[in-house]
């Protein structure tokens, strides 16, 4: 029987899974294919301003955990298609939340920052 982890133990393996859903890339993947089916290019083009070794990295993580399907279309040059799993579309509420409240508060984060840094 799998049982709840104590995020707080440094062995637990929640912490890993935390680390992956935290990372601003698979945020960003997430976010790009909860519309939807999407091409390498696709993604690296709407996400912007990721390499695309870091992009691939990504991808395999998140196919490795169950995250996305990866499709690979027996064409010349291959197509290949990334898709969320079940699994992987239930974290679209939990980070268009998480997106939500950063950009409702970008503002006043921002504010606080300059205050911080004139006083430091």
């Amino acid at each position: 029987m799998v049982t709840k982890g104590d995020a707080f133990d440094p062995n637990c393996p929640t912490r890993a899974i935390l680390d992956r859903i935290g990372d601003k890339w698979t945020v960003l993947v997430v976010l790009s294919l909860r519309g939807g089916p999407l091409r390498f290019t696709e993604l690296r083009d709407g996400i912007g301003r990721v390499a695309p070794k870091v992009l691939t990295q990504t991808l395999r993580r998140m196919e490795r955990d169950g995250l996305i399907t990866r499709e690979v279309y027996p064409e010349i040059p291959p197509r290949v298609v990334y898709t969320l799993t079940p699994m992987g579309a239930s974290l679209t509420a939990p980070i268009a939340a998480v997106t939500d409240w950063a950009e409702t508060h970008m503002p006043a984060i921002t504010k606080a920052q300059r205050q911080y840094d004139e006083t430091a």
